[in-house]
């Protein structure tokens, strides 16, 4: 088993869970986070003063799939979350040792 983060723009968020959901993955957690890569932030202007916001909003969703399907559901979170624009954020995956289901107790990828 993988889990996949995925660090997108907000507004991104619904294309990308409906993409996931039309090819079978539905569960998912998501945080809104706050954060920076290259883009730096930006300034802007408050009431004369300007201003540089260092953190930008994003969401960050985390899934648990089988290594069969993590190609595919990568595939799908790269082509529903590209804007190609700077920000456009980033994809993170890692190995997944185990997984247990509380209340049934069931692990692995049954639990997944």
């Amino acid at each position: 088993m993988k889990k996949i983060e995925a660090i997108v723009k907000p507004f991104k968020l619904e294309e990308v869970k409906d993409a996931l959901g039309e090819v079978g993955i539905e569960g998912m957690t998501v945080s809104e986070v706050k954060g920076f890569g290259r883009q730096k932030g930006h300034t802007e202007i408050y009431r004369g003063s300007e201003y540089t916001v260092d953190f930008l909003p994003k969401v960050k969703i985390e899934l648990v799939v089988p290594d069969s399907q993590v190609d595919n559901a990568v595939a799908v979170i790269l082509k529903s979350a590209k804007t190609g624009k700077i920000g456009d954020g980033k994809v993170f995956i890692s190995e997944i040792t185990e997984a247990i289901r509380i209340r049934t107790e069931e692990k692995g990828e049954l639990a997944v």
